[in-house]
């Protein structure tokens, strides 16, 4: 029971660190920017789990004894290279796209324009 408590407080002491970035006088503008500040951290680290993965069923799949774990292995491989392949092309594509339309960089103040 310690170890699940240790591992959720780890796991929320950043989100307490990010609590100044947003109240509620921020409106809707600063928690869209609060989650895309989030969801940019989180990326990285996602593609690393995946590349991660990715290499641990290489491994997995060099030292198999059986076909049935070379299969496996070989397939948990293959949805390695699929997942890495989808979130790689999403950043590219957000990333194209917020050049084209001069977004990169900018902020939303949409509270402003919500009618009271």
């Amino acid at each position: 029971m310690k170890r699940i408590l240790a591992g959720i407080s780890v796991g929320v002491l950043p989100l307490v660190a990010l609590a100044q970035a947003y109240t509620p006088a921020n409106g809707i503008g600063g928690l869209i920017t609060l989650l895309g500040s989030l969801l940019q951290a989180a990326l990285p680290v996602l593609i690393s789990l995946a590349v991660v993965w990715f290499v641990w069923n290489v491994f997995r799949y060099v030292i198999a004894g059986s076909d049935e774990e070379k299969t496996k292995a070989r397939v948990n491989m293959i949805w390695g290279i699929v997942g890495i392949f989808v979130m790689v092309s999403i950043w590219g594509l957000v990333s194209i796209l917020a050049n084209t339309f001069g977004t990169q960089g900018t902020t939303a103040d949409i509270g402003d324009q919500l009618p009271i």
